[in-house]
């Protein structure tokens, strides 16, 4: 509370005082011509350190005006694609008016004959690539996901969608978040006929975009930029439709965009597995089946807007509630320390009622040119409910050793708070700033079970053990952290930066598990379990010293740092048996990053850093976990913290002559002490903890820190248009190699993994008539056991997907996707391969097109299915889940255009081609 009332009175104070703003106005032409250039990028920056200082987009007539901006010495940059980039020195003591800057095309000369250079499709700058979406032809009623998806170096991998080879990791829209991190919300409640321009970059974290000196924390960022006459008005789809089987989707999007205030709303309410809003008419936008049935009901809402001229503020609000039918087949092969075999086939049921509230908000206030700050709450509350059985065994190839029958309910819930803020403050002297931040947090869980078991063991011989249970679990969570860091130019290139840290965290888990006796047919008795019950608290505080240096030029970035951590790590037991634990970490911490500005469309990034990682709660508590009888669990508070080092190089490159583009990744990373799971396989009854026994061919897992992991990854990718079929060609490329340590029976190995992958994807740019997206991609693996050869293997994996549209005559629309998986090589009963096919018809209704009835068929040849191979350190797993199969569905679907007037000839000439005039005298037109 007393945060909240510091941040009120600071607000209020500082919107006392206001200080002498000025305004840059002015219009932008192509040089030597009469045309205007719409929608150019212009940011100015400051003289000192080239910071961001505003930024505005020119409107359609080429005119632009930047307004709130202080007195002082800035650059003006202006950018757009095809043309040269323009700089000029602006000393702002009054407001400015810039008349007519003319911009000049990149423009190629051959001898006598002249070429003229057509707009570029991307440009790359620094660590950003900026796309141009008029470059990629979609449909009218495309979203932006569908646009998103023909940019090179950005595919859809195990259903995450990933760009440069990262999964992408939020969505802005115009520079501000939308949707939090949920990338597919955003994408689907966004028409690609709005976007102007997509950038993706790595975004850097709140405090290092304040101090200026990277800490190597990034966020692969997809910013999605408007069209300035899509600004304000209302937008967006609504569909409804019922099916076969009682399958039936309702679902709204809608926009209200005004300037800087923009609306979000968004409803879903479906039984055919649609986890999120998605526009795409088949309704499935996952190449990859989601696991089980779902029945999913969801409202949310987006706000954006900016509060006088000094506060942006961004909030986010999401209701979901989700029903999920699974059933499971799984078949596990553990890895042993000798040449016998240890496999296990389960059987699951699995029915789960989740309702889940999600609040997320981000308040920027420049209190004045030289003090920001930045507050970021967010809230999270789920409250499930679970009944769930599972049957399973366990065998050495030829013969059972035992099996389990296993039934449970139970509801949990889960609470959730964290907030960030942060201070900066820039001083009088370029290059010296102060920042401060701080985040707190608050998590409580409680869960509430019911279990019973029938557990037969056949080894030495034959005994059958039955258990009923009610577990009670609570946990709660506390952490803080604060930091401060202070930058000096040592001179016009060269920066330091002193940093301290200090956080601790606090985790407490009460575990009581009651066995119930029902004999008595009136009363149950409930007994503690004291072998199977504990309370546990782990604390853990850090602090760390960090010093930083960094050098910059025109073309090269360097930043070095190493770091001081003292961690201090204090478990208490206060129950069966009480026992405190006191350890403490010291650790350096080297860091080195390198940015070189190749060329102008070349750009080459080198990093190496090194942290450390404390264990979790449940790595940590001593109890045991007996939701499996037969692969018992039990924590080990002893665990040191991991030191990794890691490496990432990526290399970018684009030549806006002929569109063609490379990208290269790389990372890879050494961790020591790495927690893993070590197993032990019981050959005989075996006591391990006071009256808890493992039983011959049962198992138990707990974690322990192992050296010697170490995995690297790669992705390349090489993009470049075919013209004469009007497409865009992306090829990629990857290798991966994992090195898992691994303890059984107290033997050390390694389960050592290695991937092989290529794909090539085709994308139409055609016209908004027709449109395809045609992909394949393959991947070739090999896992090796040094403590057992026999689980060596090797398995293939290609999957493949169309997805085509087409306005075949008259308003009829033709929509297909098909995905094709193939498996080679997973255990005996999973290498299947499928088709899936979803498929529609539809007529476009209404004079302005905008209405659509459509047949749709899902899973047309009822081949669907869901197989996955998992690779741990203690096993390898095959996994096949139940999924929706074929049904057939009519729905109409309607998408709201209503923007208000300023519309440009091209977007008049759209208009009248698509048979809707609207009201042209009118503020608004629908179209």
């Amino acid at each position: 509370m007393k945060l909240y009332i510091t941040l009120f009175l600071t607000f209020t104070l500082a919107f006392a005082v206001k200080a002498q703003q000025f305004s840059i106005r002015g219009k932008i032409l192509e040089a030597g011509t009469s045309n205007t250039v719409p929608n150019a990028t212009l940011l100015l920056l400051n003289d000192g350190d080239s910071s961001q200082v505003d930024g505005i987009i020119s409107d359609l007539d080429g005119n632009f005006e930047l307004s709130g901006i202080k007195e002082g010495v800035y650059i003006l940059k202006i950018q757009y694609l095809g043309f040269e980039n323009y700089f000029r020195t602006l000393d702002i003591s009054q407001d400015v008016d810039l008349g007519t800057i003319r911009l000049r095309q990149e423009d190629t000369d051959l001898e006598e004959v002249t070429i003229e250079a057509r707009r570029s499709t991307s440009q790359n700058k620094s660590d950003t690539t900026l796309f141009n979406a008029d470059a990629f032809k979609t449909m009218r009623d495309a979203s932006a996901q569908t646009l998103l998806e023909k940019i090179p170096g950005v595919t859809s991998e195990n259903g995450a969608l990933q760009a440069q080879g990262e999964n992408i990791g939020q969505i802005l829209v115009d520079g501000k978040p939308f949707f939090g991190t949920d990338v597919r919300t955003a994408l689907q409640n966004l028409p690609a006929e709005v976007i102007q321009g997509i950038e993706i970059f790595d975004q850097l974290s709140e405090k290092a975009r304040l101090s200026g000196f990277d800490d190597g924390e990034r966020l692969k960022t997809v910013n999605i930029i408007t069209k300035p006459n899509r600004r304000k008005g209302q937008f967006g789809r609504v569909s409804a439709g019922y099916g076969t089987d009682d399958r039936y989707l309702a679902g709204a999007s809608i926009n209200d965009f005004d300037g800087d205030r923009r609306l979000t709303f968004t409803g879903l309410s479906n039984n055919i597995n649609v986890t999120d809003f998605s526009s795409d008419p088949n309704a499935q936008d996952n190449a990859r089946p989601q696991n089980g049935v779902i029945s999913t009901n969801i409202l949310g809402m987006n706000y954006t807007d900016t509060w006088g001229e000094k506060i942006q503020v961004t909030g986010s609000y999401l209701y979901s509630s989700r029903e999920n039918i699974g059933q499971d087949i799984r078949f596990r092969e553990f890895i042993t320390n000798d040449d016998s075999d240890q496999l296990y086939n389960e059987v699951s049921n699995d029915t789960r009622l989740n309702n889940r509230h999600q609040f997320d908000m981000r308040l920027e206030y420049d209190i004045d040119e030289k003090n920001r700050i930045v507050f970021i709450p967010r809230f999270s509350a789920r409250f499930e409910t679970e009944t769930s059985d599972f049957s399973g065994e366990t065998s050495n190839g030829s013969e059972l050793i035992n099996t389990i029958e296993n039934n449970r309910t139970a509801k949990n819930k889960d609470f959730d708070i964290f907030n960030r803020i942060f201070y900066s403050h820039k001083f009088d002297k370029p290059g010296r700033t102060f920042t401060f931040r701080g985040r707190i947090s608050e998590n409580w869980n409680e869960d509430r079970a019911n279990r019973t078991a029938v557990n037969q063991f056949f080894i030495p011989e034959s005994r059958t053990e039955i258990i009923n249970q009610q577990i009670n679990r609570d946990r709660s969570g506390s952490s803080w952290e604060t930091g401060v860091s202070f930058t000096e130019a040592l001179s016009e290139r060269s920066q330091l930066e002193l940093e301290y840290e200090i956080g601790k965290r606090i985790n407490d888990s009460d575990q009581l598990i009651f066995d119930v006796f029902d004999e008595d047919p009136i009363q149950q008795q409930f007994v503690l379990d004291t072998t199977l019950s504990n309370t546990f608290e782990s604390k853990f505080l850090t602090q760390e010293t960090e010093l930083g240096y960094q050098y910059q030029t025109e073309k090269v970035r360097m930043q070095v740092e190493v770091q001081y951590q003292n961690a201090k790590l204090d478990n208490t037991q206060g129950f069966p048996r009480a026992f405190e634990l006191n350890r403490t970490f010291e650790s350096i911490q080297p860091s080195f990053r390198l940015n070189y500005q190749i060329t102008e469309n070349t750009n080459l990034q080198f990093d190496y850093d090194t942290r450390t990682q404390e264990p979790n709660l449940r790595q940590l508590q001593p109890v045991v976990d007996n939701s499996n009888p037969l692969q018992l669990y039990v924590g080990n508070p002893d665990l040191d913290q991991s030191y990794s080092n890691r490496l990432r190089v990526r290399f970018r490159s684009n030549n806006p002559e002929t569109d063609q583009s490379w990208f290269l990744y790389a990372s890879s990373s050494f961790v020591n002490n790495t927690v893993a799971n070590s197993s032990f396989i019981a050959q005989e009854t075996t006591e391990i903890q006071p009256g808890i026994n493992l039983e011959p061919g049962s198992q138990l897992f707990s974690p322990v820190n192992l050296d010697g992991y170490w995995d690297f990854r790669s992705w390349s990718s090489y993009g470049m248009p075919v013209g004469f079929i009007k497409s865009n060609l992306n090829i990629n490329a990857g290798a991966g190699y994992t090195k898992r340590p691994t303890l059984v029976n107290n033997e050390y190995g390694f389960n050592n993994s290695r991937r092989l992958s290529t794909g090539i994807s085709l994308s139409s740019n055609i016209s908004d008539q027709i449109d395809f997206n045609l992909w394949t991609r393959m991947s070739f693996n090999n896992v090796e056991n040094t403590l057992n050869p026999n689980l060596n293997n090797n398995f293939f994996n290609q999957r493949a997907r169309l997805n085509f549209n087409w306005i075949i005559w008259e308003g009829f629309v033709f929509r297909t996707d098909i995905n094709h998986q193939v498996n080679k090589g997973l255990s005996e009963g999973f290498d299947q391969s499928f088709t899936l096919v979803n498929m529609s018809l539809g007529k476009k209704i209404f004079n302005n097109q905008r209405g659509e009835i459509s047949l749709n068929v899902y899973d047309l040849f009822r081949q669907n299915n869901n197989i996955r191979r998992n690779i741990t350190d203690t096993f390898i797993e095959d996994t096949q889940s139940n999924v929706l199969q074929r049904y057939f569905m009519l729905t109409f679907s309607y998408n709201i255009r209503r923007f208000a007037k300023g519309t440009d000839i091209e977007d008049y000439q759209d208009l009248m081609n698509s048979g809707d005039g609207g009201d042209r005298r009118g503020r608004g037109r629908d179209f």
